[in-house]
């Protein structure tokens, strides 16, 4: 079992006006732990700190206190080899599909890389059959199909597919999702969703699952962090949190979630009143 720990990390930010240089808290003191088999949700608006939070998980930006751990070991960016092993531990899905993507490859290409990289030791026979068996693991079938497209001869929903494959393609043991339907259609948003918790228990991954949206943090998720200007000012079981919020911040996005019973209820009210 691969364990992911935060432990009191903080970042800051100098801010330039002129001559005059400021201190900006992004994160602040930020503590937990995710396990392999877990899923937990780190929940806020837009300029929480919580894509910090995910770039210091993965090298991306360095935490100026604070230890990021893997299995109690602080975790090394520094050196080829270390940065290696990390990368074939942890994985990220990223927010854009359209972006996350290299439009002049195909999908065979996209999954293909890293796992070379990761498993030298394969043949290429044995890579492209890994990838067929990705992209029908994704829902993305025939396989044989999928693989020779372009990027832009795909939705967004099947791009995003591709880049969960594409992170399962090292093997990880931990996987960041970063708000990895915000950027789809509502329509489709839930498939998405589903896939990743299917592939979340069949793998037994710890899944860091970001998002601004309480409502899927609640279904998908073992335990909820909310986050608020930089601090986690709320944390617990997913159905605790949600049922009996203590911030008043938490009550405020629980609040503003989409709940179409609730809307419905209101609409016959009005209806009625008139």
């Amino acid at each position: 079992m691969t364990t992911l720990q935060l432990k009191d990390v903080t970042k800051q930010f100098d801010l330039r006006s002129g001559l005059k240089t400021t201190k900006f808290t992004a994160v602040s003191h930020a503590n937990f732990t995710l396990e392999s088999g877990k899923t937990v949700a780190l929940v806020g608006q837009s300029g929480s700190g919580k894509s910090t939070i995910a770039k210091m998980i993965l090298g991306l930006e360095t935490p100026t206190e604070g230890q990021i751990l893997i299995d109690g070991k602080p975790v090394d960016h520094h050196g080829r080899k270390a940065d290696h092993i990390f990368r074939k531990t942890v994985q990220m899905v990223f927010q854009d599909p359209y972006a996350s993507l290299n439009p002049f490859h195909t999908v065979e290409h996209h999954i293909a890389r890293p796992m070379k990289l990761h498993h030298p030791g394969m043949s290429n026979e044995e890579v492209h059959k890994r990838v067929i068996e990705l992209l029908d693991r994704v829902r993305l079938t025939p396989g044989e199909d999928f693989a020779k497209r372009l990027p832009s001869e795909l939705s967004g929903g099947q791009r995003q597919r591709v880049a969960i494959a594409r992170a399962l393609a090292p093997e990880p043991s931990i996987l960041i999702a970063d708000e990895p339907v915000s950027a789809l259609d509502v329509s489709i948003r839930l498939g998405v969703l589903n896939l990743l918790a299917r592939l979340q228990r069949e793998e037994n991954l710890g899944v860091l699952y970001i998002t601004h949206d309480m409502a899927t943090a609640r279904h998908f998720s073992d335990e909820i962090m909310v986050m608020c200007r930089g601090e986690i000012v709320e944390r617990g079981p997913a159905d605790d949190v949600i049922l009996n919020p203590k911030s008043d911040y938490t009550k405020t996005l629980i609040g503003a979630a989409p709940d179409p019973e609730r809307r419905l209820k209101e609409l016959a009210v009005a209806r009625a009143a008139h």
